[in-house]
């Protein structure tokens, strides 16, 4: 069964013809291996343009949607680089084309960078975990693009960070949630962010082997190395899961 507009509209006899035209193409090859011998390195890696809801750039912008990521040079589009498709190409195809650059400062070229590896290392959440937090997933994908207080609240966070302890695989557990924001302010439009907090865990309440559910709303500054490392990041791909209905709101 076709999947997508493209496959749909090949004749099932002629797979050639397959072919999805896209704003331009994205080297993710590191630089390193594009400037090294033809030899040692005859290929790179390209992701295509494409377009994207201009309602969720916001999302993309922050990172929260790993399969897709923003770069500078496509600002003021709707275009995003598409991490789901990857096409290898020998260097000497892509010798003749027009370069623009991606990006011009060392933080926008870590950021991509960040962008490129998120979608790789995503940390696979247990199941039940999922089960557990099903009502929070679905008031964070409901609110985060409304126009109220708390759908700007959740778009001013940097990112949601989860840790498990002492580990995920043990029984019981105990949740912990750092919603990391950028600023100091400890109040955001006049609302206390403990209020905001209190609000979001009271959607993952004790359950099973999650024996307890705890958080804050913190600055990076706020957290130590280990606090961050010791976590994994929710993003909007994973709280957009398939298995999830909706949930009661």
């Amino acid at each position: 069964m076709p999947l997508t507009a493209a496959t749909a509209a090949v004749s099932s006899n002629d797979p050639l013809a397959l072919l999805t035209e896209v704003a331009g193409l994205v080297i993710v090859t590191q630089t390193c291996d594009v400037v090294r011998s033809c030899v040692d390195r005859p290929f790179i890696e390209v992701c295509p343009v494409i377009a994207w809801d201009p309602d969720d750039l916001h999302s993309v912008k922050r990172g929260r949607r790993p399969s897709v990521a923003a770069l500078p040079a496509l600002a003021g589009t709707n275009l995003v680089v598409d991490l789901d498709r990857v096409m290898t190409l020998e260097k000497s195809i892509v010798a003749g084309w027009l370069r623009t650059p991606g990006h011009v400062s060392d933080a926008d070229a870590r950021a991509f960078a960040q962008a490129l590896a998120r979608k790789r290392v995503r940390f696979a959440f247990p199941d039940d975990f999922t089960a557990a937090a099903k009502k929070l997933q679905a008031r964070l994908v409901e609110k985060h693009e409304r126009q109220t207080d708390e759908g700007r609240a959740l778009r001013a966070l940097r990112e949601i960070r989860v840790a498990a302890s002492p580990s995920w695989d043990a029984d019981p557990v105990e949740l912990f949630f750092w919603f990391i924001r950028d600023s100091s302010d400890p109040t955001f439009e006049g609302k206390s962010w403990a209020e905001l907090s209190a609000q979001w865990l009271s959607r993952v309440p004790p359950s099973g082997r999650f024996k307890s559910t705890e958080g804050q709303v913190a600055t990076l500054d706020d957290l130590t190395a280990r606090d961050y490392i010791s976590s994994d990041p929710l993003d909007l791909d994973y709280l957009s899961s398939p298995n999830d209905d909706g949930g009661e709101l």
